[in-house]
């Protein structure tokens, strides 16, 4: 096990040493302060994280799942993403999932312990049925964590690609992965408290994954989420905004499209572009693996012969 003291999450941050004795305002400009060094941190780890993205994308191009597991906060971060990608991009829930040690009791309350488990790792991954079909992202800021290592360590063993997410250069679980994303914001305001800077860390690279992914899926049509779900009247009202946005028409005549095609943007925005009826345009979205501007153009082609 490393000692904390090798640790660069739980360095003492120089800067930070007398936060007790400043004012209020003095207190807030050192954590900004802190705060814009982790988009730098993390650019500086794009190569890797584009690795992870390409990994990804195959993996759930051929049918397989994203599974994130962590600890506490990271493991919180996970869930957070994953959840988030149903409403966003209308993708099942279970393709998309984060585990957390201790189960989902402890999305809002510690579970002491649970952490110290390798064997719970690999048990959680099972209970899914997790296979190599699958890819999994393992979330430590230290990157010691026996729940996570435990997973990846299984993961390795029936030949899954694994990912690691670390706030810690030289740590283990960096040297297990295929691919090991490691952006290093420094030594947090708060000593040892990763929920800090290397957290909003954990948060922008999680993003990252996801969204890269799910535009290289054909879920977002120039940077509208096409896939959205209308699932409530916010969700409602998003659709039809997307689909004038994306076509120019008006709101009725977007209302109108939406109603014929079950409220799918996508669908909509074909039939609209493309001056097609619904069957059609579903058609054609069918053969364009889901990405409307390739369905738009595919039409273009097929209109010339």
């Amino acid at each position: 096990m490393m000692k904390l003291s090798d640790i660069e999450t739980e360095q003492k941050n120089e800067r930070t040493k007398n936060i007790d004795l400043l004012t209020t305002i003095e207190v807030l400009q050192l954590m900004n302060d802190e705060d814009k060094k982790v988009a730098g941190a993390v650019e500086k780890e794009l190569p890797h994280i584009a690795e992870a993205v390409e990994i990804i994308y195959e993996k759930i191009a051929d049918g397989g799942r994203l599974i994130y597991i962590g600890c506490g906060t990271s493991g919180r971060l996970g869930i957070l993403d994953a959840v988030e990608c149903p409403p966003t991009f209308g993708v099942e829930p279970e393709l998309i999932q984060g585990l957390i040690a201790g189960g989902r009791g402890a999305i809002i309350k510690a579970v002491e312990g649970a952490e110290d488990s390798s064997e719970l790792g690999e048990d959680e991954l099972r209970n899914i049925q997790f296979s190599n079909r699958d890819v999994l992202v393992g979330i430590a800021a230290s990157g010691r964590t026996p729940y996570v290592l435990g997973a990846v360590t299984y993961a390795n063993s029936i030949g899954a690609k694994t990912i690691s997410l670390t706030c810690s250069k030289g740590s283990k679980l960096n040297d297990m992965c295929d691919v090991a994303i490691v952006p290093l914001p420094g030594a947090e305001v708060i000593t040892g408290s990763t929920r800090l800077k290397s957290g909003t860390a954990q948060k922008m690279v999680l993003n990252m994954l996801s969204t890269a992914t799910m535009i290289k899926l054909g879920k977002v049509y120039g940077n509208l989420m096409v896939d959205v779900k209308a699932s409530n009247k916010k969700l409602f009202e998003r659709t039809v905004s997307i689909v004038k946005s994306a076509t120019g028409v008006d709101d009725l005549y977007a209302r109108e499209v939406l109603k014929k095609c079950g409220y799918s943007a996508k669908t909509a925005i074909v039939m609209i572009k493309c001056n097609l009826m619904v069957d059609e345009a579903e058609q054609t979205l069918v053969e364009a693996n889901g990405h409307i501007s390739r369905a738009i153009e595919n039409n273009r082609q097929y209109e010339k012969v």
